[in-house]
């Protein structure tokens, strides 16, 4: 803690000195850690993919303020040990001026500290786990979508709002930072807006579970009327297989908060009735966004990339470099033009205002970002061989996030009843 006191003082003393005018470099580097190996690949190749595609048109425009951008790549799959040696070299040997890291909440737990070590601007371009910026103050670490808490209680209130009368609730969970943290959103809020549900079983599996026949028995013996599952990726789409084969979604209503990422590989192995959410307005079917020409050219050239629909993955990481464009135009214009030094550019990140192919995200004071959240239930269309979202809700995530200097946990025990009757934008297929 007197390690953060001291580097906070030295981070606040430079905006009090002017700065020294910096050269414009020949390229801007950037390190980006996605799972390129091991079941979560599914969900972190195609975002790997996107971020090259994103580069490229960036360079074809002329680089941002006019330099172009350069990737490096850290395959999150090989393991914590090997990406945080990888993470410093890249900061230390390489010199990247800025980090995208990572997708795995556990992995961010231990980079965000290592980023503010290294003095390095790190996005958190991904990872899901609030209690990164609730629990510390951080002057290069910053989240450039949502977070754990209005992630999971948009899809909450959602089931709230169209199947109001259920009893019973079960989870199946990854058994890490986030499946924990969200699990314990879902059901605190859940104890304050609908106290007579009761939680009849609770299953956390370890990352990248293969069989999940221990959990499903168990579920067909116990009937809940709800079952939750935040896993993603691989694990996601193998429990639901698993599930489906054996009649667990024609007993239960599932609520998938991430399953919006598993839609086009699942096909029809999942069901219609499923509730389902994109980890913020991400959908390649956006209601609002589909009929935007630069959203259709953007989705229109990742399929003939990868032969596939973008997932959310995909969508954050357009975030991620929307934040850097704007980031930098914001600290250039601040700097009387002259490009900025990194701590000018971290200190323009609080208050910064950004768009890729969502609603616009907003950085706030503690460095957490503001991104509205869109949730659906699966429907079958002659379109499509797979599911779809219908009965779309786009969630003001303002009203579902606490406010600056609050915990989450502390938050959700002062939330109100009338929550499930906020007003929603409600779009069909």
């Amino acid at each position: 803690m007197f390690r953060r006191i001291i580097a906070a003082a030295t981070f606040s003393l430079l905006g009090l000195v002017p700065a020294l005018a910096q050269e414009k470099p020949s390229e801007l580097r950037i390190g980006i850690t996605t799972y390129n190996s091991g079941s979560a690949s599914v969900f972190g190749v195609p975002a790997r993919d996107a971020a090259e595609l994103l580069a490229e048109d960036i360079n074809k425009r002329g680089g941002i303020q006019g330099v172009p951008v350069k990737l490096y790549f850290i395959d999150e799959g090989a393991g914590i040990e090997t990406l945080m040696t990888e993470y410093r070299r890249l900061v230390q040997d390489t010199k990247v001026d800025v980090m995208f890291a990572s997708i795995s909440s556990g992995v961010c737990n231990k980079v965000a500290p290592l980023a503010e070590d290294l003095k390095v601007l790190n996005f958190m371009w991904d990872c899901g786990t609030q209690r990164i910026l609730e629990d510390d103050k951080y002057n290069y670490v910053f989240r450039t979508q949502a977070n754990a808490t209005p992630e999971t209680l948009a899809p909450l209130i959602y089931l709230l709002k169209v199947k109001p009368d259920f009893k019973t609730v079960a989870v199946v969970n990854q058994d890490y930072a986030w499946g924990r943290d969200s699990w314990a959103i879902f059901s605190g809020a859940l104890k304050v807006l609908k106290p007579d549900v009761k939680v009849v079983a609770e299953f956390f599996p370890k990352f990248g579970a293969a069989d999940f026949s221990t959990e499903v028995s168990r579920l067909l013996a116990l009937k809940p009327d709800v079952i939750l599952s935040t896993s993603w990726g691989g694990d996601l789409d193998t429990f639901v297989r698993q599930a489906n084969q054996r009649g667990l979604f024609a007993q239960s209503q599932f609520v998938l908060p991430l399953a919006e990422s598993s839609l086009e590989r699942l096909g029809t192995d999942l069901p219609e009735g499923v509730i389902v959410g994109g980890r913020g307005d991400h959908y390649f079917l956006h209601p609002e966004m589909k009929g935007e020409p630069k959203f259709k050219a953007f989705v229109d050239a990742f399929k003939a990339k990868t032969g596939h629909y973008p997932i959310y993955s995909v969508f954050h990481m357009a975030q991620a470099f929307a934040a850097l464009d704007a980031v930098y135009a914001k600290a250039v214009a601040a700097n009387g033009g002259k490009w900025p030094t990194k701590e000018q550019v971290a200190k323009a990140m609080p208050g910064l205002k950004f768009q890729a192919f969502g609603r616009p995200v907003e950085i706030r004071a503690d460095g957490q970002g503001v991104e509205d959240q869109l949730i659906g239930t699966t429907v079958r269309v002659p379109e499509y061989p797979f599911d779809v979202m219908d009965k779309m809700m786009i969630f003001s995530a303002s009203k579902l996030m606490p406010p600056v200097g609050e915990t989450t946990d502390a938050w959700i025990k002062t939330l109100k009843p009338d929550l499930i009757q906020m007003p929603v934008d409600t779009f069909k297929h």
